[in-house]
């Protein structure tokens, strides 16, 4: 089959040839580098980006669509007001806040919703799904979390100690950033066709080293659940969730929130892939989770194995399963341990 039958095949929930293999997830710098180009350049030029991770998808043989990463963890800093830092040295991996638009709590209770169509990284995400849209792609759009959005507008800190001394300011924050997705993915939906849209998150912040499992069911379950509810509405099929980290307390509400029919929902290392099918195979595709770190300073034994384990584990989900890193994937990695993944599929992932 070739990569846009086994994509098309699996979303209909139809026997697909072998296990899918994506080489990242939310973010492209690898692909950038890969061709020539800077870690910003997959950030903050969407051509770039686009036919970079083209040419690498093409080098690697791989099942990945091209996917936008404008803002990296910080877009809604610039939505928002705020000011981002493009990254720059050999260390710097995404872009980094300057300064956050909410700085006190009387920002906090000042703060409005930008227009959607202008605000930061906003024309940076269109240029990129007007690309997709060009060679027939799925197309992207950005449903950015609630939690992730008031993260990125105050920061880790302020946010940690807001959950506990100021809830309210936290709600209010939490409509806004819920008002601004779906103003976001509708603006996508009055510009595309639906049908063609794949809605797509990553949702860090809620890991349990973050926040207890009561604070999710509290401040995180009812928006990201309203927000799911309302873009799969405007007739969009399919949502991308990356449950990103240490969340296996929070696996129970995560289940409550639908994902499309099918989703796709990916996970870190953290999360065994067990689990996650007993929590998700029958509505959704596993994807996940080998280790970025190893896969950049393991071995390429180390790598491959890792891949064989999750392979053999996921390999008969319900829904199916697409092989790939557990998050974004450093741009210095190592080509051949990046390899390996695809040599594992075509050793391991060959269904009967």
């Amino acid at each position: 089959m070739s990569p846009v039958e086994r994509r098309d095949a699996l979303l209909a929930g139809q026997p697909i040839d072998r296990v899918p293999f994506w080489l990242w997830l939310v973010s492209s710098s690898f692909a950038a580098r890969n061709v020539g180009y800077t870690v910003a350049d997959s950030y903050n030029n969407p051509e770039k980006s686009f036919w970079s991770q083209v040419w690498t998808i093409e080098m690697y043989g791989s099942d990945d669509v091209p996917k936008p990463c404008v803002g990296g963890t910080s877009d809604q800093t610039w939505a928002f007001g705020g000011q981002i830092k493009w990254p720059t040295s050999q260390y710097e991996q995404a872009p980094s806040v300057v300064r956050y638009p909410v700085e006190s709590e009387e920002d906090a209770r000042k703060l409005k919703l930008p227009d959607v169509k202008t605000a930061g990284s906003v024309q940076l995400f269109m240029q990129f799904a007007r690309l997709q849209e060009r060679l027939g792609l799925p197309i992207s759009v950005q449903a950015f979390s609630p939690i992730e959005g008031v993260r990125s507008i105050c920061g880790p800190e302020t946010l940690c100690r807001w959950l506990l001394k100021k809830p309210d300011l936290v709600h209010r924050l939490l409509r806004l950033i819920t008002d601004y997705s779906l103003e976001f993915a509708r603006y996508w939906v009055d510009t595309f066709a639906p049908q063609r849209i794949l809605a797509q998150t990553s949702v860090p912040t809620t890991s349990n080293q973050l926040i207890s499992p009561k604070q999710f069911e509290t401040f995180v379950l009812p928006y990201q659940k309203e927000l799911h509810e309302k873009i799969l509405a405007m007739g969009i099929k399919y949502i991308l969730c990356h449950i990103c980290g240490e969340q296996n307390l929070n696996l129970p509400y995560w289940a409550r929130i639908p994902m499309g029919n099918p989703g796709i929902v990916s996970f870190g290392h953290e999360v065994d892939l067990a689990k996650a099918i007993e929590y998700f195979g029958d509505s959704c595709i596993i994807a996940g989770n080998i280790e970025p770190a190893v896969i950049q300073t393991g071995t390429h034994e180390q790598v491959y194995e890792l891949c064989r384990q999750a392979i053999e584990k996921a390999k008969y989900a319900p829904r199916g399963f697409i092989l790939m890193p557990g998050c974004g994937l450093p741009p210095a990695v190592p080509p051949y341990n990046l390899f390996m993944l695809k040599k594992a599929v075509n050793d391991f992932g060959w269904y009967d």
